[in-house]
């Protein structure tokens, strides 16, 4: 009987840990609360489909008005448990240097339809809707097409580029490299045993999104990437640590990925150095513009960015 006891103990505080870790995953659905508007920005809501009907909720923010230039567009992507209102520094930012944008809430997030979970792989599903709609949009000019991801958006948009050609360049920024690495290193801060808990909860999740974690690993999908790559990270991020962006770059095509750290930067700051909007706008124009997010002069080319490209 004692043994019995022990037993059901055992599975009562393995349940009660596996629930803990499902609810550290769930999503919040908080809806944004500023929009374009208030910074007197024009912009559209949008709502398209995803490829198993769900809708997913937007803003489509045109470029200013330019006659001699066919302003390309470039789809924002945010985190886990945030909304379209994370992406508003790089709105005010970017659309002002003369180019179109997409910002979505994923499902599970924000005003997007509900799902029945949410997944870095659903992710870059809500990546490809996007393009697509962006297909059916005669406004929108795609040949030149940048997507920029943060965190679960960038590793997703890393995994949406090796399987669609139709994304031309991609900026992540806190990306990770490996989803079970990350999530092993989160839950083991709340001083979770891999095994069995951790190890049973990550069974549970490759069944659910019906892949293993290293069929979608960024890291084992970088190097079938086209596009050009360049990852951001801040060097004291302590939710996915640097390593992460250091192995991508090793991973991927040496021809087209640079990597910038970023000293002294988390996951959720980089964007704060005064040199960030200067490098991401001559990233994304490659020589092809010129044109001036802040007062500090634009690489002419990326080859120039090599004093902070690592």
């Amino acid at each position: 009987m004692p043994l019995l006891i022990i037993l059901f103990s055992i599975l009562i505080i393995i349940g009660l840990l596996l629930i803990l870790m499902t609810k550290m995953y769930s999503n919040k659905f908080e809806a944004h609360i500023k929009t374009p508007g208030d910074y007197s920005i024009p912009f559209e809501s949008v709502r398209y489909q995803t490829e198993n009907n769900k809708r997913l909720y937007g803003w489509w923010i045109p470029a200013p008005k330019d006659e001699e230039v066919s302003a390309s567009t470039i789809i924002l992507v945010h985190g886990w448990n945030r909304n379209v209102g994370r992406m508003m520094p790089y709105i005010k930012e970017l659309h002002p240097a003369g180019y179109n944008l997409l910002v979505f809430d994923s499902r599970n997030h924000g005003s997007s339809d509900p799902d029945e979970f949410s997944s870095m792989p659903k992710f870059a599903e809500d990546i490809i809707a996007s393009i697509n709609f962006l297909e059916k949009k005669p406004e929108s000019n795609i040949e030149d097409l940048s997507v920029i991801g943060l965190s679960m958006g960038g590793a997703a948009s890393i995994y949406a580029a090796s399987k669609d050609t139709r994304i031309k360049k991609v900026i992540t920024v806190g990306a990770f490299a490996h989803p079970a690495k990350v999530m092993k290193r989160e839950i083991q801060k709340k001083h979770i045993p891999y095994f069995p808990v951790i190890w049973m909860f990550f069974k549970y999740v490759q069944y659910k999104i019906g892949s293993s974690f290293d069929l979608i690993a960024p890291i084992n999908n970088i190097g079938k990437v086209k596009a050009d790559l360049l990852l951001i990270h801040g060097e004291m991020d302590d939710v996915v640590p640097v390593e992460n962006a250091q192995s991508m770059e090793i991973a991927g095509n040496q021809s087209t990925i640079r990597l910038w750290t970023i000293p002294g930067k988390g996951h959720s700051n980089c964007h704060e150095v005064p040199e960030y909007w200067n490098q991401v706008i001559a990233f994304l124009d490659k020589n092809e513009r010129k044109k001036k997010a802040t007062g500090i002069p634009i690489a002419s080319k990326l080859s120039d960015l090599k004093f902070t490209l690592q």
